[in-house]
């Protein structure tokens, strides 16, 4: 397992070109070794040319505002953004209650019916986990670990946001997932968010956690199989390929597939995918009364900006996510984690 020791790779370099004498070159040096194993590490993973866009395409927009992405303003890159959500729920006397809520979270149940699906896999159980944002989120993680102690499912699916900020240190993230991780069982399956790093992946996988980038798995019971699919990043980096994700996939076989976000619903659809499942949106974090969002800062239906969802034959599931992004706040919209029932049958 790749290890790394104080600031992550781009607080290291800044600190090293910062710094004077042997120190600095000694950490710099020690941020460039550590750098070119990540970058060889992807490079065997992804592909030349997919680890290397994904980082070029980091470097050139992380932590932008403005333009970049599904949609061209994306609030959780406006640096001024965390106090003026604080500022407005202490001035609304909502701040103490919006903190607890965020530590909140609940376990929701969700069917998936399709007349699609093998007969060997009707009753499977797959557990969802999305959004954790776990370095900023630690009390709503051990909230989940106390969830996932009576929980019986046959797989694990994670779609995206490992980390609390956009950019910066993410050392601490994986921190917080592997202490989750460490109470999972079965297999577990991931994609990355718009949160997340792409040098985050190494690691990940070394938790046992298989990442789908645009690629695709059998699972088997019996004779019988369906297909879990993955992408990489939709909604802000736009390094997805759902082509690729699906080119081993038979037209006529049950699949379903993890997304980020759910804002490529179409796509998904037309490309045949029986199920999506995806996070993001939080379900909008701060709501109004009726779980009414303010903002669920994607381009897509309000209808399918939480919860269950069907567009033409495909089913979708939107989770509201078990952390907190930007601020660890939550209101009228409580974290979750859920536990999705595939059955035979009609829709």
């Amino acid at each position: 397992m790749l290890k790394r020791r104080g600031e992550p790779i781009p607080n290291t370099l800044d600190l090293a070109s910062e710094s004077g004498g042997r120190v600095g070159r000694a950490l710099r040096k020690n941020a460039i070794g550590l750098e070119q194993d990540i970058v060889a590490r992807l490079e065997c993973r992804l592909g030349r040319v997919h680890a290397r866009q994904r980082i070029g395409i980091e470097q050139d927009h992380e932590a932008q505002a403005f333009g970049q992405g599904l949609n061209f303003f994306h609030i959780e890159n406006w640096i001024m953004v965390p106090s003026v959500i604080r500022g407005a729920l202490w001035l609304a006397g909502l701040h103490q209650r919006a903190s607890r809520n965020a530590d909140q979270v609940e376990l929701r149940h969700n069917r998936i019916v399709s007349r699609r699906l093998p007969a060997a896999f009707h009753g499977l159980n797959i557990l969802h986990l999305s959004d954790l944002h776990a370095d900023m989120s630690g009390r709503a993680m051990a909230r989940v670990v106390e969830l996932l102690a009576d929980l019986d499912y046959d797989i694990c699916v994670l779609t995206g946001d490992y980390r609390g900020l956009t950019y910066g240190p993410f050392e601490p993230s994986l921190e917080g997932v592997a202490r989750v991780r460490a109470h999972l069982k079965g297999p577990v399956y991931g994609v990355l968010g718009n949160h997340d790093t792409i040098l985050m992946l190494p690691e990940l996988e070394d938790m046992g956690i298989r990442m789908l980038l645009n690629e695709s798995e059998s699972l088997f019971r019996g004779d019988q199989r369906i297909y879990l699919a993955g992408i990489d990043d939709a909604h802000f980096f736009r390094v997805d390929n759902i082509e690729k994700a699906a080119a081993d996939i038979p037209p006529d076989e049950f699949a379903i597939l993890l997304s980020h976000t759910p804002e490529i619903y179409r796509q998904a659809a037309h490309a045949g995918f029986d199920a999506l499942l995806a996070g993001h949106t939080h379900g909008g974090q701060i709501c109004l009364p009726g779980s009414i969002p303010i903002t669920l800062d994607s381009t897509l239906p309000r209808a399918f900006g939480a919860g269950s969802w069907q567009y033409k034959e495909m089913a979708g599931y939107t989770s509201v996510g078990a952390g907190s992004s930007v601020v660890a706040v939550r209101l009228n919209c409580p974290p979750e984690i859920t536990l999705h029932r595939l059955e035979r049958g009609e829709a």
